[in-house]
C-alpha cells in the first residue's frame, strides 16, 4: 500500500487518543507540540498522562470507549494493546469519515505517523509505508546529525528576509535570484559556528543596499 504524504495543520483541532500506556503517551505529547487539543480515553494511565490531565492540558473522557466521544473530532489513534479495540475504534472512525492511525496495525489505518526530524520550522519525515519502522528511525538519526540547529536559525532568518523583501515590489525574479543566493551562500555553517559576523556581512553582499540587515539579523541573537 502506498501513502499520500501530507502535513496537516492541526492547531486548535481535537484529537481523539485512546490508550494510556507508554505509546498513547509518546502520541499524546506529539499532538501537543503541535498545538493540537487531545482527548484521551483509558483504562490505565501512565504517570505522565494523569499530570497533563491534572494539569488541564489533556482531557480525560473515561475508561470505556464511546461513539459520542467521536463527536467534534478530527482525527483519532488507537493506541492500546488490545488489536480488538483498536479495531473497533478504527471501524468507528471510518465510518464517520475521520484520520484514523491504530498503532502496529496498517490495515485499521487511513494515515501513518512517519519518523520526524524537526528544527523549529524545518521538517523532514521519512517513511517507509509501515514496513520496515526500525529503517525509518535509523534513516531519522542519520538526519538528524545532518541537520542541526542552525537550520531552525536559518529559517527564522529566512522569514524576515522574506517579508522584508516581498514589501520592496521587486520583480519576482530578482526575487528568487536573491533568494537563491542566500540558500547557496555559507550562511548555514556560519550559524553553526555560531558566527554572526559572517552572516551578517553575507547578507549586506547579497541583499539590496537600502534594506536594513540590523533588523533581520537580530531575530537570530
Amino acid at each position: 500500500m502506498s501513502y499520500y504524504p501530507v502535513f496537516l495543520q492541526l492547531e486548535g483541532m481535537t484529537a481523539l487518543v485512546v490508550g494510556g500506556g507508554g505509546v498513547a503517551r509518546r502520541k499524546v505529547e506529539t499532538l501537543l507540540g503541535f498545538g493540537a487539543k487531545v482527548s484521551i480515553v483509558a483504562r490505565e494511565l501512565a504517570p505522565e498522562l494523569n499530570r497533563l490531565i491534572h494539569d488541564g492540558e489533556i482531557r480525560f473522557l473515561g475508561e470505556e470507549m464511546e461513539d459520542r466521544f467521536f463527536d467534534d473530532v478530527s482525527l483519532v489513534i488507537a493506541a492500546t494493546d488490545d488489536a480488538g479495540l483498536n479495531h473497533r475504534v478504527s471501524e468507528g472512525a471510518r465510518t464517520r469519515g475521520l484520520l484514523i492511525n491504530a498503532v502496529d496495525q496498517p490495515a485499521d489505518c487511513t494515515f501513518i505517523v512517519p519518523s520526524i526530524v524537526r528544527r523549529g520550522d524545518l521538517m523532514i519525515a521519512v517513511s517507509t509505508s509501515g514496513k520496515s519502522p526500525a529503517l525509518s528511525k535509523k534513516i531519522r538519526k542519520g538526519l538528524e546529525a545532518q541537520f542541526g540547529e542552525e537550520y531552525a536559525e536559518f529559517l527564522d532568518l529566512m522569514g524576515g528576509v522574506r517579508k522584508a523583501l516581498l514589501t520592496m515590489g521587486l520583480p519576482q525574479p530578482e526575487n528568487s535570484r536573491i533568494f537563491h543566493e542566500i540558500v547557496d551562500s555559507p550562511i548555514i555553517e556560519a550559524l553553526a559556528r555560531g558566527d554572526r559576523e559572517t552572516v551578517a556581512a553575507t547578507l549586506k553582499q547579497i541583499l539590496p543596499a537600502d534594506m536594513d540587515i540590523g533588523s533581520i539579523t537580530r531575530r537570530i541573537v
